[in-house]
């Protein structure tokens, strides 16, 4: 795999610097090296100062203009998507809710089958990564309940290590899913048992030891908990558009996106950064939104090596539910939030007013853009 631009490595005294050496370098000398390095000198400079600017041309009324894609930034190849048994777009909408069936006290109780398996994907074009799983994808399933259900998790451990499923959710500690309490060892099956409460965006990930290595090597993946309508009488009617099945949630856009990263050459720094795993996916295929329904996403931050990452919509705004857990924003009318490991809400927006279009979203860590974390919505009439 290859990226469609390429920079000169940076170095000081012939020797390579890492990507976070950059910030002690110093913005002169290195700005400065990495002109030279594509043969832009003084006089070229000069030349581009004095140059005068060229005027937008006109867009016809009606006509949204010549799409954008950030001057061909991205990968060139494509992945084997079938090969990896993922696609990062069908992942968006892809939610796993489970065998449901009643126990005799009339409580819904909602059964997972969830396995651990040692994988190697594709995360670029020509670029492996020997990922461990749940169910055989990064991230891994999107298992979705509603406020109150009796969730049952049968875990099988089918990779090379000890794994765990740790939820971020109330349970009892004997369910903690950490080393003593929920661990399985290579061929062992653990039963996770508990209430799906609180309602919102959560998710889970391995806690087995070492914890960075278990998370970054792909053992996580997004667990949404449905607000039961009748629990908050109040609010019906927004618990209403979150409860998947109801009329008032098939009016919404629903994706969950899931930020990551991968250190390829295991030296604890990131080489890519991604949504749903493929850098670029939603750059080479915008995701498609109809203009006239909301959009709703789940998003969640399992980067590691990373203390922050970060989601940026252009052109427009949105109300955040931090951890989803309020039926009212926690933050309104904002176009960028920040998220450590684990954190996790939702966004909800609107494009009705807007033109038709690819509209940019991505991580407002400039080096997460360009290393893969960048996609569009293709905003049409009736997508």
């Amino acid at each position: 795999m290859r990226l469609r631009r390429t920079i000169p490595e940076p170095t000081t005294g012939g020797r390579r610097l890492p990507r976070r050496a950059l910030v002690t370098a110093g913005p002169r000398s290195f700005l400065a090296g990495l002109l030279a390095g594509f043969g832009i000198g003084p006089g070229l400079l000069a030349a581009a100062r004095a140059a005068p600017a060229r005027a937008a041309e006109p867009l016809i009324e009606g006509d949204p203009g010549p799409m954008p894609d950030h001057n061909g930034l991205g990968t060139v190849g494509e992945v084997d998507h079938a090969a990896n048994g993922f696609d990062p777009h069908a992942l968006l909408t892809d939610y796993d809710t489970g065998t449901v069936s009643r126990l005799a006290d009339g409580r819904r109780l909602r059964e997972f089958e969830v396995v651990a398996v040692d994988r190697e994907i594709e995360i670029a074009p020509g670029v492996r990564f020997a990922a461990w799983t749940y169910n055989g994808r990064v991230p891994g399933p999107t298992l979705r309940a509603t406020e109150g259900d009796l969730v049952r998790i049968r875990f099988t451990n089918a990779g090379s290590m000890p794994h765990t499923m740790h939820f971020h959710g109330i349970h009892s500690a004997r369910m903690d899913g950490i080393p003593g309490a929920g661990e399985a060892f290579p061929g062992e099956t653990f039963v996770y048992e508990f209430t799906a409460e609180p309602f919102g965006c959560h998710l889970y990930h391995c806690h087995s030891l070492p914890i960075k290595h278990h998370v970054h090597r792909g053992l996580y993946g997004a667990f949404i908990v449905d607000p039961d309508p009748e629990r908050h009488p109040g609010y019906r009617g927004p618990a209403r558009t979150r409860l998947l099945g109801t009329p008032e949630n098939a009016e919404w856009q629903e994706f969950v996106m899931v930020m990551n990263g991968f250190d390829t050459d295991f030296d604890e720094e990131n080489e890519f950064y991604a949504v749903n795993t493929i850098a670029f996916a939603y750059a080479q295929k915008p995701i498609r939104i109809d203009r006239r329904r909301p959009v709703r996403i789940y998003l969640v931050n399992t980067t590691e090596f990373d203390p922050i990452n970060s989601f940026h919509l252009h052109g427009n705004f949105f109300d955040y539910y931090d951890h989803g857990t309020t039926l009212t924003p926690t933050l309104r009318t904002v176009d960028t939030i920040m998220q450590c490991q684990a954190q996790r809400g939702i966004l909800e927006f609107t494009f009705r007013d807007h033109e038709p279009g690819r509209y940019m979203f991505h991580a407002h860590q400039s080096e997460f853009t360009e290393l893969g974390w960048m996609g569009f919505f293709e905003v049409e009439d009736g997508a």
